[in-house]
Protein backbone atom coordinates (compact mmCIF):
# COMPACT_ATOMS: atom_id res chain seq x y z
CA UNK A 1 0.00 0.00 0.00
CA UNK A 2 2.60 2.39 0.98
CA UNK A 3 4.60 1.43 -2.34
CA UNK A 4 1.66 2.99 -4.29
CA UNK A 5 1.25 5.45 -2.62
CA UNK A 6 4.60 6.36 -2.97
CA UNK A 7 4.46 5.18 -6.62
CA UNK A 8 1.30 7.73 -6.91
CA UNK A 9 2.86 10.57 -5.30
CA UNK A 10 6.11 10.44 -8.11
CA UNK A 11 3.80 9.91 -11.14
CA UNK A 12 1.37 13.01 -9.60
CA UNK A 13 3.28 15.60 -11.42
CA UNK A 14 5.38 13.89 -13.76
CA UNK A 15 3.91 14.42 -17.24
CA UNK A 16 2.15 17.35 -19.25
CA UNK A 17 0.05 14.77 -21.35
CA UNK A 18 -2.81 12.86 -19.78
CA UNK A 19 -1.82 9.62 -19.07
CA UNK A 20 -3.61 6.51 -17.52
CA UNK A 21 -1.66 4.40 -14.78
CA UNK A 22 -2.95 1.20 -13.91
CA UNK A 23 -1.25 -0.46 -10.79
CA UNK A 24 -0.14 -3.24 -9.04
CA UNK A 25 -3.33 -3.92 -7.17
CA UNK A 26 -5.58 -2.77 -10.42
CA UNK A 27 -6.37 1.04 -8.86
CA UNK A 28 -6.71 3.10 -12.20
CA UNK A 29 -5.52 6.77 -11.84
CA UNK A 30 -5.68 9.25 -14.80
CA UNK A 31 -3.23 12.50 -14.75
CA UNK A 32 -4.17 15.57 -17.38
CA UNK A 33 -6.68 16.38 -18.90
CA UNK A 34 -8.49 14.94 -21.79
CA UNK A 35 -8.67 11.44 -23.10
CA UNK A 36 -5.51 9.46 -21.85
CA UNK A 37 -2.92 9.36 -24.60
CA UNK A 38 -0.35 6.78 -23.22
CA UNK A 39 -1.49 3.89 -20.84
CA UNK A 40 0.92 2.83 -18.24
CA UNK A 41 0.42 -0.64 -16.67
CA UNK A 42 2.19 -1.39 -13.78
CA UNK A 43 2.30 -5.82 -12.86
CA UNK A 44 4.73 -5.20 -9.46
CA UNK A 45 4.69 -1.85 -6.82
CA UNK A 46 7.83 0.23 -7.05
CA UNK A 47 8.47 1.64 -3.53
CA UNK A 48 10.92 4.17 -2.27
CA UNK A 49 13.66 1.63 -2.73
CA UNK A 50 13.31 0.84 -5.71
CA UNK A 51 13.63 4.73 -6.98
CA UNK A 52 15.51 6.08 -4.67
CA UNK A 53 18.47 3.66 -6.30
CA UNK A 54 18.23 4.90 -9.44
CA UNK A 55 14.86 5.76 -10.91
CA UNK A 56 15.77 5.64 -14.78
CA UNK A 57 17.64 2.08 -14.11
CA UNK A 58 14.75 0.65 -11.88
CA UNK A 59 12.13 1.70 -14.60
CA UNK A 60 14.29 0.91 -17.96
CA UNK A 61 14.46 -2.50 -16.59
CA UNK A 62 11.21 -3.08 -15.64
CA UNK A 63 10.77 -2.32 -19.08
CA UNK A 64 12.64 -5.00 -20.27
CA UNK A 65 11.40 -7.76 -17.86
CA UNK A 66 7.39 -6.93 -18.96
CA UNK A 67 7.05 -5.60 -15.04
CA UNK A 68 5.99 -2.57 -16.57
CA UNK A 69 3.82 -2.03 -19.83
CA UNK A 70 3.36 0.77 -21.82
CA UNK A 71 0.11 1.21 -24.52
CA UNK A 72 0.60 4.72 -26.74
CA UNK A 73 4.13 6.00 -27.66
CA UNK A 74 6.91 5.55 -25.18
CA UNK A 75 8.63 8.63 -27.23
CA UNK A 76 5.45 10.87 -26.22
CA UNK A 77 5.67 9.37 -22.32
CA UNK A 78 9.38 10.38 -21.78
CA UNK A 79 9.56 13.35 -23.78
CA UNK A 80 6.44 14.52 -21.71
CA UNK A 81 8.34 13.34 -18.63
CA UNK A 82 11.51 15.26 -19.58
CA UNK A 83 9.47 18.29 -20.10
CA UNK A 84 7.66 18.66 -16.82
CA UNK A 85 8.95 20.86 -13.89
CA UNK A 86 7.90 18.66 -11.39
CA UNK A 87 8.89 14.86 -13.12
CA UNK A 88 11.05 12.85 -11.35
CA UNK A 89 13.01 13.06 -14.47
CA UNK A 90 14.10 16.26 -13.04
CA UNK A 91 13.86 15.51 -9.96
CA UNK A 92 17.55 15.43 -8.12
CA UNK A 93 16.48 12.95 -5.13
CA UNK A 94 15.02 10.64 -7.82
CA UNK A 95 17.42 11.35 -11.33
CA UNK A 96 20.95 9.72 -10.64
CA UNK A 97 23.99 9.66 -12.35
CA UNK A 98 26.48 7.07 -13.13
CA UNK A 99 29.82 7.63 -10.75
CA UNK A 100 33.07 8.02 -12.60
CA UNK A 101 34.24 5.01 -15.04
CA UNK A 102 37.30 3.94 -15.65
CA UNK A 103 38.10 4.23 -19.56
CA UNK A 104 41.19 2.49 -20.28
CA UNK A 105 42.17 0.90 -23.82
CA UNK A 106 41.35 -2.50 -22.49
CA UNK A 107 37.98 -0.67 -21.12
CA UNK A 108 37.47 1.02 -24.21
CA UNK A 109 37.58 -1.59 -26.38
CA UNK A 110 35.43 -4.10 -24.12
CA UNK A 111 32.07 -1.01 -24.07
CA UNK A 112 32.57 -0.88 -27.43
CA UNK A 113 32.76 -3.95 -28.98
CA UNK A 114 29.63 -4.98 -26.63
CA UNK A 115 27.70 -1.99 -28.39
CA UNK A 116 29.17 -2.49 -32.38
CA UNK A 117 29.95 -6.11 -32.07
CA UNK A 118 26.88 -6.86 -31.70
CA UNK A 119 26.55 -7.99 -35.41
CA UNK A 120 26.53 -6.38 -38.98
CA UNK A 121 23.95 -8.09 -39.95
CA UNK A 122 21.66 -6.76 -36.75
CA UNK A 123 22.38 -3.04 -38.00
CA UNK A 124 21.93 -3.83 -41.48
CA UNK A 125 18.52 -4.57 -40.76
CA UNK A 126 17.54 -1.23 -39.64
CA UNK A 127 19.96 1.48 -40.44
CA UNK A 128 20.61 2.33 -44.09
CA UNK A 129 22.47 1.44 -46.96
CA UNK A 130 25.49 3.26 -45.60
CA UNK A 131 25.77 1.66 -42.65
CA UNK A 132 25.72 5.13 -40.79
CA UNK A 133 24.62 4.91 -37.25
CA UNK A 134 24.69 9.13 -36.32
CA UNK A 135 22.47 11.76 -36.66
CA UNK A 136 21.48 12.41 -39.66
CA UNK A 137 20.92 15.69 -41.77
CA UNK A 138 17.72 16.30 -43.32
CA UNK A 139 18.12 19.25 -45.86
CA UNK A 140 14.64 18.39 -46.73
CA UNK A 141 11.44 17.10 -44.57
CA UNK A 142 11.31 14.39 -47.15
CA UNK A 143 14.94 13.64 -47.34
CA UNK A 144 15.19 9.43 -47.14
CA UNK A 145 17.12 8.27 -44.28
CA UNK A 146 19.72 7.45 -46.58
CA UNK A 147 19.60 10.77 -48.44
CA UNK A 148 20.09 12.45 -45.13
CA UNK A 149 23.09 10.42 -43.84
CA UNK A 150 25.23 11.48 -47.09
CA UNK A 151 23.39 15.48 -46.99
CA UNK A 152 25.49 15.05 -43.27
CA UNK A 153 28.73 13.55 -44.68
CA UNK A 154 29.16 15.75 -47.35
CA UNK A 155 28.32 18.79 -44.83
CA UNK A 156 30.64 17.67 -42.67
CA UNK A 157 33.08 17.51 -45.11
CA UNK A 158 32.34 20.90 -46.92
CA UNK A 159 32.54 22.48 -43.70
CA UNK A 160 36.31 21.70 -43.62
CA UNK A 161 36.87 22.94 -47.31
CA UNK A 162 39.17 20.43 -48.09
CA UNK A 163 42.15 20.34 -50.78
CA UNK A 164 42.02 17.54 -52.77
CA UNK A 165 45.39 15.82 -52.41
CA UNK A 166 45.63 16.50 -48.84
CA UNK A 167 44.85 14.07 -45.45
CA UNK A 168 42.75 12.84 -43.84
CA UNK A 169 41.66 10.92 -40.09
CA UNK A 170 38.63 10.22 -38.99
CA UNK A 171 38.68 8.92 -35.53
CA UNK A 172 36.16 6.08 -34.69
CA UNK A 173 35.28 5.67 -38.51
CA UNK A 174 32.40 3.39 -37.96
CA UNK A 175 31.85 1.34 -41.03
CA UNK A 176 33.60 3.53 -43.51
CA UNK A 177 31.11 5.99 -45.37
CA UNK A 178 32.91 9.33 -44.69
CA UNK A 179 36.26 8.11 -45.52
CA UNK A 180 34.77 6.45 -48.85
CA UNK A 181 33.06 9.86 -49.37
CA UNK A 182 36.08 11.85 -48.90
CA UNK A 183 38.27 9.68 -50.63
CA UNK A 184 35.97 9.27 -53.85
CA UNK A 185 34.50 12.46 -54.25
CA UNK A 186 36.93 14.87 -52.66
CA UNK A 187 40.43 13.60 -53.72
CA UNK A 188 41.78 13.02 -50.21
CA UNK A 189 44.08 10.43 -48.90
CA UNK A 190 41.78 9.11 -45.43
CA UNK A 191 42.71 6.94 -42.77
CA UNK A 192 40.32 5.60 -40.32
CA UNK A 193 40.63 3.79 -36.79
CA UNK A 194 38.24 1.94 -34.59
CA UNK A 195 38.03 -0.32 -32.02
CA UNK A 196 34.70 -2.50 -33.21
CA UNK A 197 36.76 -5.60 -34.51
CA UNK A 198 33.20 -5.98 -36.80
CA UNK A 199 33.43 -2.60 -38.19
CA UNK A 200 37.50 -2.99 -39.25
CA UNK A 201 36.91 -5.70 -40.98
CA UNK A 202 34.09 -4.13 -42.83
CA UNK A 203 35.86 -1.11 -43.92
CA UNK A 204 39.00 -3.17 -45.03
CA UNK A 205 37.36 -5.55 -46.77
CA UNK A 206 35.90 -2.66 -48.73
CA UNK A 207 39.17 -0.71 -49.41
CA UNK A 208 40.66 -3.76 -50.80
CA UNK A 209 37.09 -4.78 -53.38
CA UNK A 210 37.17 -1.22 -54.57
CA UNK A 211 40.62 -1.35 -54.78
CA UNK A 212 41.57 2.03 -52.67
CA UNK A 213 44.77 0.35 -50.56
CA UNK A 214 47.07 3.33 -51.90
CA UNK A 215 44.57 5.81 -50.94
CA UNK A 216 42.49 4.90 -47.84
CA UNK A 217 43.27 2.90 -44.90
CA UNK A 218 41.89 1.44 -41.36
CA UNK A 219 43.20 0.82 -38.42
CA UNK A 220 42.09 -1.44 -34.87
CA UNK A 221 43.80 1.31 -32.81
CA UNK A 222 42.61 3.45 -29.88
CA UNK A 223 42.92 7.34 -30.39
CA UNK A 224 45.32 6.99 -27.41
CA UNK A 225 48.06 5.07 -29.44
CA UNK A 226 47.92 7.13 -32.27
CA UNK A 227 51.32 6.62 -33.92
CA UNK A 228 51.16 8.59 -37.41
CA UNK A 229 52.17 12.24 -38.85
CA UNK A 230 50.03 15.33 -38.32
CA UNK A 231 47.04 15.21 -40.87
CA UNK A 232 45.19 18.54 -43.13
CA UNK A 233 41.52 17.50 -41.60
CA UNK A 234 40.65 15.39 -39.01
CA UNK A 235 36.85 14.28 -38.28
CA UNK A 236 35.28 12.52 -35.44
CA UNK A 237 31.32 11.84 -35.48
CA UNK A 238 29.44 10.27 -32.47
CA UNK A 239 33.40 9.39 -30.69
CA UNK A 240 33.55 11.47 -28.07
CA UNK A 241 30.26 10.36 -25.34
CA UNK A 242 32.45 7.15 -25.40
CA UNK A 243 36.18 8.83 -24.07
CA UNK A 244 35.01 9.23 -20.56
CA UNK A 245 34.99 12.57 -18.68
CA UNK A 246 38.25 12.20 -17.28
CA UNK A 247 39.27 11.71 -20.64
CA UNK A 248 37.82 14.53 -22.70
CA UNK A 249 40.94 16.67 -22.55
CA UNK A 250 43.35 13.96 -23.72
CA UNK A 251 40.77 13.32 -26.24
CA UNK A 252 40.78 16.87 -27.69
CA UNK A 253 44.64 17.15 -27.14
CA UNK A 254 44.83 14.38 -29.46
CA UNK A 255 42.95 15.78 -32.09
CA UNK A 256 45.56 18.90 -31.94
CA UNK A 257 48.64 16.62 -31.61
CA UNK A 258 47.80 15.53 -34.75
CA UNK A 259 46.27 18.46 -36.86
CA UNK A 260 49.08 19.96 -38.52
CA UNK A 261 49.04 23.70 -38.13
CA UNK A 262 46.22 25.81 -40.01
CA UNK A 263 44.68 22.69 -40.24
CA UNK A 264 40.88 22.11 -39.21
CA UNK A 265 38.66 19.27 -37.61
CA UNK A 266 34.84 18.64 -37.52
CA UNK A 267 34.24 17.22 -34.07
CA UNK A 268 30.24 15.46 -33.86
CA UNK A 269 28.80 14.39 -31.24
CA UNK A 270 25.73 14.52 -28.54
CA UNK A 271 26.05 17.77 -26.19
CA UNK A 272 24.24 18.32 -23.05
CA UNK A 273 24.29 22.50 -22.98
CA UNK A 274 22.57 22.27 -19.36
CA UNK A 275 26.14 20.27 -18.48
CA UNK A 276 27.63 17.05 -18.58
CA UNK A 277 25.85 13.55 -17.50
CA UNK A 278 25.53 9.82 -17.79
CA UNK A 279 22.77 7.68 -17.69
CA UNK A 280 22.35 4.34 -15.53
CA UNK A 281 20.46 2.32 -17.26
CA UNK A 282 22.10 3.52 -20.68
CA UNK A 283 25.33 3.01 -19.27
CA UNK A 284 24.46 -0.73 -18.23
CA UNK A 285 22.37 -1.94 -20.82
CA UNK A 286 23.86 0.26 -24.12
CA UNK A 287 26.61 2.49 -24.06
CA UNK A 288 28.93 0.98 -20.97
CA UNK A 289 31.16 3.76 -20.02
CA UNK A 290 29.19 6.28 -21.77
CA UNK A 291 29.61 9.84 -20.89
CA UNK A 292 27.30 12.78 -22.69
CA UNK A 293 29.94 16.49 -21.78
CA UNK A 294 28.19 19.63 -21.38
CA UNK A 295 29.13 22.01 -23.82
CA UNK A 296 30.94 24.72 -21.86
CA UNK A 297 33.52 21.45 -20.98
CA UNK A 298 34.03 20.45 -24.86
CA UNK A 299 34.68 24.32 -25.38
CA UNK A 300 36.88 24.54 -22.55
CA UNK A 301 39.06 21.63 -23.75
CA UNK A 302 39.18 22.71 -27.08
CA UNK A 303 40.68 25.74 -26.29
CA UNK A 304 42.77 24.27 -23.58
CA UNK A 305 44.36 21.77 -26.20
CA UNK A 306 45.57 25.07 -28.38
CA UNK A 307 42.89 25.37 -30.71
CA UNK A 308 40.22 27.70 -31.46
CA UNK A 309 36.43 27.38 -32.30
CA UNK A 310 35.26 28.53 -35.79
CA UNK A 311 31.93 27.38 -35.74
CA UNK A 312 29.24 25.90 -34.04
CA UNK A 313 26.16 24.21 -35.16
CA UNK A 314 23.31 22.36 -33.30
CA UNK A 315 21.54 19.42 -35.06
CA UNK A 316 18.78 18.60 -32.19
CA UNK A 317 15.87 18.31 -34.32
CA UNK A 318 17.66 16.53 -37.02
CA UNK A 319 18.85 13.22 -34.35
CA UNK A 320 15.13 13.12 -33.23
CA UNK A 321 14.27 12.41 -36.33
CA UNK A 322 16.94 9.86 -36.99
CA UNK A 323 15.90 7.77 -34.32
CA UNK A 324 12.49 8.20 -34.98
CA UNK A 325 13.29 6.16 -38.41
CA UNK A 326 15.59 3.65 -37.29
CA UNK A 327 12.70 2.81 -34.63
CA UNK A 328 10.31 2.88 -37.18
CA UNK A 329 13.09 0.18 -39.44
CA UNK A 330 13.64 -1.67 -36.15
CA UNK A 331 9.94 -2.35 -36.15
CA UNK A 332 9.24 -3.54 -39.52
CA UNK A 333 11.87 -6.12 -39.43
CA UNK A 334 10.97 -7.24 -35.58
CA UNK A 335 10.36 -11.17 -37.50
CA UNK A 336 13.93 -10.99 -38.63
CA UNK A 337 15.37 -9.57 -35.42
CA UNK A 338 13.71 -12.24 -33.18
CA UNK A 339 15.62 -14.90 -35.43
CA UNK A 340 18.76 -13.13 -33.57
CA UNK A 341 17.31 -11.51 -30.58
CA UNK A 342 15.20 -12.63 -27.66
CA UNK A 343 12.40 -10.78 -26.31
CA UNK A 344 14.28 -9.21 -23.72
CA UNK A 345 16.50 -7.71 -26.04
CA UNK A 346 13.83 -6.46 -28.47
CA UNK A 347 12.09 -4.47 -25.47
CA UNK A 348 15.80 -2.74 -24.37
CA UNK A 349 16.42 -1.99 -28.06
CA UNK A 350 12.88 -0.08 -28.44
CA UNK A 351 12.90 1.38 -25.40
CA UNK A 352 16.80 2.77 -26.21
CA UNK A 353 15.94 4.27 -29.56
CA UNK A 354 12.23 6.14 -27.93
CA UNK A 355 14.20 7.54 -25.00
CA UNK A 356 16.92 8.64 -27.22
CA UNK A 357 14.49 10.39 -29.56
CA UNK A 358 12.36 11.89 -26.44
CA UNK A 359 15.70 13.49 -24.93
CA UNK A 360 16.58 14.72 -28.04
CA UNK A 361 12.52 16.20 -28.59
CA UNK A 362 12.75 17.91 -25.28
CA UNK A 363 16.54 19.46 -25.45
CA UNK A 364 17.35 17.23 -22.56
CA UNK A 365 19.96 16.51 -25.19
CA UNK A 366 21.94 17.89 -28.02
CA UNK A 367 23.92 16.64 -31.14
CA UNK A 368 26.66 19.72 -31.85
CA UNK A 369 29.13 19.89 -34.66
CA UNK A 370 32.23 21.60 -33.53
CA UNK A 371 34.71 22.99 -36.19
CA UNK A 372 37.69 23.57 -34.97
CA UNK A 373 41.05 25.26 -36.81
CA UNK A 374 45.14 24.36 -35.46
CA UNK A 375 45.99 28.22 -34.74
CA UNK A 376 44.35 31.20 -35.45
CA UNK A 377 40.62 30.93 -35.65
CA UNK A 378 39.69 29.63 -38.99
CA UNK A 379 42.49 31.19 -41.21
CA UNK A 380 42.00 28.74 -44.25
CA UNK A 381 38.25 29.19 -43.68
CA UNK A 382 36.14 31.69 -45.63
CA UNK A 383 34.45 34.21 -44.24
CA UNK A 384 31.18 33.71 -44.30
CA UNK A 385 29.74 30.55 -43.76
CA UNK A 386 27.60 30.29 -47.14
CA UNK A 387 30.42 28.33 -48.57
CA UNK A 388 29.00 25.19 -46.13
CA UNK A 389 25.54 25.23 -48.02
CA UNK A 390 26.53 24.92 -51.61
Amino acid sequence: MLDNIFLKEVLRHSFNIPVQVTYANGNVEKYGDGEPVVKIIFHRNFGPKDLLSNASLALGEAYMNKEIEIEGSIEALIESAYESAGSFMNDSKLAHFVEKHAHTEKKSMEDVQSHYDIGNDFYKLWLDRTMTYSCAYFKHSDDSLEKAQLNKVHHILNKLQPKPGKTLLDIGCGWGTLMFCACKEYGLEVSGITLSEEQYEFVKKRIRVEGLEDKAHVYLEDYRELKHEPFDYITSVGMFEHVGKENLGQYFQVVSDYLKDDGVALIHGITRQQGGASNAWIDKYIFPGGYVPGLCENIQHIIDAGMQVADLEMLRRHYQKTLEIWDENFRKELPEVKKIEDERFIRMWDLYLQACAASFASGNIDVVQYLISKGASGKNLPWTREYMYK
